[in-house]
């Protein structure tokens, strides 16, 4: 009876993402609305579909979960947040509208050359690929075990069919489509946040008074730590990281800014990155509050909790809290899943066409009409390499996806983020056909870096390893300019 409920409710939901594509595609599915949603989106619109983007499923499961071992302090990697929103809003943004850019490693061709811009590239799909299929991984694997395994459906059936959703809503007109696609499912992951915490709420017999005292005396409730510069969870380290990590890992990411980039202006544009990102705070807040909550309810009803954090609103939600909160929660975590999923499948496409492929916009007809089909054709395959990683990782495992994918960050953005900032404080002009080798050594010696801090000093490296790598691209880059600089003195 239970998954046949949540079976109906997925197929409602299916359904009203496949009419909301009918009605986006109808007047365009060429590669400019694909790509660039004909620069005619509305600022607030995508500022509401830009939370469901950045949220996706990994937090509406990950974040609950990790206050039983952490706490609320990834509240202090939120606040970080938003200054690295500003940063995106006037720093990065005015450069990208000046160069009119389709993909936002357009910019590393202009300031270093060719190799350099490739390198960018190939290093947002690797990020991005395995980024998102680590995020859709966890809600196949939640859907999996409430549905699919009772009918005995194998996972890679169920792996497969998901990602045929996505690919169907999307394949036609791209972003167009995903700005409200993830406009109708932010509402929706919203609207079952909100409802989970009341009716958890109502099972522990709280008041809105005294749901705010037991989360505020629980002591799962500490937020800040100063006292432990040894700590992954120091406030330095968290609210820095948090910062950075949102300059690299959404105004150095295609996926995050191709949403901006179809608004028409940039004025606009930097609305929509500032009201967003005020909106993280209060958001991820009310995750960990929900999190506090179900600690407690566990606690009055002896309930024994499952080893793996991430898995502890899925059961709680599926064997406790009865058939509503179910229906909800299903609602609520494909919801965020695919707002994140659809959109880095699109950014995906957009980057190997446009960066790798060099599909570039044209007024010749019939040179477009063969840009489309290899377009469709690159989406296609996007779509299997999703599954394919989806499967690995599952060979794999992970106690918390989120700190994965946070981890994974930390390696393969670190490059981008050096490349950026000397390309944009300061005048190094490196050897363009070296930069690859300096982009792929940084993170190699930050792993080994990390082995020998734990091993020699039993210091446990967190998300400052994303500027240790940043750093040491820029090294590599001036090294390389300090040569180009000799080169070309001997020679003139």
């Amino acid at each position: 009876m239970q998954s046949s409920f949540i079976l109906i409710v997925i197929a409602a939901y299916f359904l009203l993402l496949m009419f909301i594509s009918y009605l986006t595609s109808r007047k365009g599915s060429d590669n400019d609305a694909f790509f660039r949603a004909n620069k005619s989106s509305k600022w607030y619109i995508v500022a509401f579909a830009m939370i469901g983007t950045s949220i996706s499923g990994v937090t509406f499961v990950s974040v609950p979960g990790m206050v039983r071992n952490l706490n609320m302090t990834y509240m202090q990697m939120v606040l970080g947040f938003f200054f690295g929103y500003l940063v995106i809003a006037y720093v990065l943004l005015p450069l990208y509208y000046k160069l009119n850019l389709t993909t936002i490693y357009g910019y590393l061709d202009q300031r270093y050359g060719k190799k350099s811009y490739k390198t960018g590239a190939w290093f947002f799909l690797l990020s991005k690929i395995v980024g998102a299929a680590a995020r859709l991984y966890l809600v196949a694997f939640i859907l999996q075990s409430l549905v699919f395994d009772a009918w005995g459906v194998p996972f890679v059936v169920t792996v497969v069919g998901i990602i045929l959703v996505i690919w169907l809503y999307s394949h036609k007109s791209g972003i167009k489509t995903i700005i409200w696609t993830d406009w109708v499912q932010t509402l929706l992951f919203l609207t079952a946040l909100v409802l989970i915490i009341w009716q958890v709420m109502m099972r522990l017999d709280f008041s809105w008074g005294d749901t705010f005292r037991a989360i505020a005396d629980s002591p799962h409730s500490r937020i800040f730590v100063f006292d432990d510069w040894a700590s992954t969870q120091n406030f330095f380290k968290q609210f820095f990281s948090g910062m950075f990590i949102t300059i690299v890992m959404t105004g150095l990411d295609q996926d995050q800014m191709q949403k901006n980039l179809t608004i028409k202006n940039l004025k606009d544009a930097q609305k929509n990155v500032v009201s967003y990102g005020f909106a993280f705070a209060p958001i991820n807040f009310l995750f960990l509050s929900l999190g506090v909550l179900l600690l407690i309810f566990a606690q009055q009803n002896g309930i024994a909790l499952p080893e793996v954090s991430d898995n502890i609103l899925p059961m709680i939600a599926s064997n406790h809290l009865g058939q509503i909160v179910l229906g909800i929660f299903i609602v609520g975590i494909v919801a965020a899943a695919f707002s994140s999923a659809d959109s880095a499948l699109t950014a995906l496409t957009t980057s190997f066409c446009v960066d790798i492929l060099d599909m570039k916009k044209t007024d010749n007809s019939e040179v477009e009409r063969r840009n489309v089909v290899i377009r469709r054709r690159v989406h296609l395959v996007m779509s299997a390499i999703f599954v394919l990683i989806i499967l690995l990782i599952e060979a794999i495992g992970s106690d918390s996806i989120i700190t994965a994918i946070y981890k994974l960050a930390s390696y393969t953005y670190g490059p981008l983020l050096g490349l950026y900032f000397c390309g944009l404080y300061t005048k190094v002009k490196p050897i363009d056909k070296w930069v690859p080798y300096v982009a792929i050594a940084a993170p190699v010696i930050c792993f080994i870096f990390e082995i020998m801090m734990k091993q020699v000093f039993d210091y446990q490296v967190g998300y400052e390893l994303l500027l240790i790598n940043g750093a040491l691209t820029g090294i590599g880059l001036w090294l390389l300019s300090f040569n180009n600089s000799q080169l070309v003195t001997r020679n003139s």
